[in-house]
């Protein structure tokens, strides 16, 4: 076979289109202010004094059909500023030469640290600018942060560099829950409303020791922190009804550490508040937990007169696991709202004694897979049938236990232990399926037991997703309640008059918002 040859010409030509169609990184113009933005201001949503931010990103759009060259990027703070950039992978504050693509663009990723606060300032608008390019071709994307100055309390170092760790808890599956701990010194057993705390780890109040809690104070908790009343100890939180419902001026509030709104309903972000067997006088008035593991953990004791827990005018809602979990305790709740759980909204293990009025015990759980529901009684150890104690009273009067599930009450008795339970006037949502057991005597709603209750109907809620299980004009609740009942409980969450045709619930009925 004859070997042809390539046409020196032809070569050429490939050569030369080959050539044509590489870029050449030298080729690059100058910006020259021709830059686009996402946005022309990035707003981080507020952070405390000394704890990163959130990661926000700015796209750079180059819209011309020139390869071109940003002579700078950098904070217009230079190197005191208290943001951070990375660009195109490489993190710092000042940037030179980086190549934008004809008709490409770039993330630039955003972070904040605030630690420098003036003097006597509790929160500061905190701002600096991304500069790109100078003189005559400067362009500016602003940065703008609400930064909060804070008390934090956290475990310190032993000698030997370790934090004391106490066993919390023990989850249902067997396994010990371990914290990190500390002692509440006598200058910190009293929370004001001048600045929000943080804390981190476990704040433990002393033996015969008493934290005060002031209206309108603000309690933030890192991942895996709470407090913990040691036995004798006690907690007061005094919070009070608030004008505005949207400022919450007189509320207490307990919740997480991160700000941003996508956290906002982001539950099990820190643990729970642990009141511990022999702890005694513990009250609650205008508290709002949120975002816990478990709301309230309470370990009690039958014997003791004194009551484990006295609750009112709060709620607890988007627990991982449990708004209120109590053993053994004695407690007294009046005006208490237990919304979304991860597992029961309202659980009683170990008998105890339990008084509820005007409450509101609705689980609308939508985060995923729910299997206790909204209310759940036992006289035992509910991994261990044998361990009982005597459920000397469980009374709800004028409440809601509510739920997406197709029952929302479980009633269980070991068969050996006093199991003493009553409702009046109460609505509960409960449809028996599945095989019959031991315990289905116990669901006789034209028993002694159940006085004037309401099974299944629809209580009209504003929002149960949100938590906003408020009632409206279609409420199946509405003019249901007991008034002698009522008059132990005046006024509704919202602080209206309910005495003269109260509902059932926490809320008295009002129309919804257009």
């Amino acid at each position: 076979m004859v070997k042809q040859k390539v046409p020196i010409l032809v070569i050429l030509f490939i050569l030369v289109l080959w050539g044509s169609s590489c870029r050449k990184d030298f080729e690059f113009a100058s910006s020259n202010g021709h830059l686009s933005f996402s946005k022309d201001t990035v707003y981080l949503d507020t952070v405390f004094k000394g704890i990163g931010s959130s990661t926000y990103s700015l796209k750079v759009y180059n819209t011309t059909k020139d390869d071109i060259l940003i002579p700078s990027i950098k904070l217009r703070n230079g190197a005191d500023s208290q943001y951070r950039l990375n660009v195109d992978g490489k993190a710092g504050k000042y940037f030179e030469d980086i190549p934008l693509y004809a008709e490409d663009s770039l993330f630039i990723f955003i972070e904040t640290n605030v630690t420098l606060f003036p003097d006597n300032t509790s929160q500061l608008i905190y701002t600096d600018a991304i500069q790109f390019d100078n003189d005559i071709y400067l362009q500016e994307v602003e940065l703008v942060t609400l930064a909060k100055d804070a008390i934090f309390l956290y475990p310190k170092n032993d000698s030997n560099g370790t934090k004391e760790k106490i066993m919390l808890y023990t989850r249902e599956d067997g396994t010990e829950v371990w914290v990190e701990s500390f002692e509440l010194t006598d200058d910190q057993l009293h929370f004001n409303n001048n600045k929000p705390y943080v804390i981190y780890g476990y704040a433990a109040i002393p033996e015969s020791q008493k934290l005060t809690i002031d209206a309108g104070a603000r309690i933030h908790f890192h991942n895996g922190s709470g407090i913990l009343v040691r036995p004798t100890a006690s907690l007061e939180v005094n919070g009070t009804h608030s004008i505005d419902q949207d400022l919450l001026e007189g509320e207490v509030i307990f919740e997480g550490d991160r700000l941003e709104p996508a956290f906002s309903n982001t539950p099990g972000q820190w643990g729970t508040i642990f009141i511990t067997k022999g702890s005694i006088s513990n009250s609650i008035d205008h508290l709002t937990i949120k975002n816990a593991e478990i709301g309230i953990y309470v370990e009690g004791n039958i014997e003791i007169e004194d009551s484990s827990l006295d609750i009112a005018n709060s709620q607890i809602h988007n627990s991982s696991l449990f708004n209120l979990w109590a053993k053994s305790a004695t407690i007294k709740a009046k005006n208490i709202l237990l919304g979304n759980a991860g597992s029961s909204s309202l659980k009683c293990d170990l008998g105890g004694k339990y008084e509820f009025i005007h409450a509101t015990i609705s689980n609308y759980w939508t985060n995923g897979f729910r299997t206790g529901r909204a209310l759940s009684l036992r006289n035992y150890e509910d991994s261990d049938v044998n361990l009982g104690v005597d459920l000397l009273q469980a009374d709800f009067r004028n409440s809601i236990i509510d739920g997406n599930s197709m029952s929302e009450l479980t009633l269980s008795s070991n068969g050996e232990n006093i199991f003493n339970y009553s409702f009046e006037n109460c609505f509960i949502k409960f449809n028996k399926s599945g095989p019959a057991s031991p315990d289905d005597s116990f669901y006789n709603f034209e028993g002694p037991n159940f006085i004037n209750c309401i099974l299944n109907g629809d209580p009209d809620y504003f929002n149960t997703r949100a938590n906003d299980f408020r009632i409206g004009l279609d409420s199946d609740v509405i003019n249901k309640g007991s008034i002698p009942i009522a008059q132990q409980v005046p006024f509704d969450l919202l602080n209206r008059e309910r005495i003269s045709s109260p509902d059932l619930g926490v809320y008295e009925a009002t129309a919804k918002e257009e």
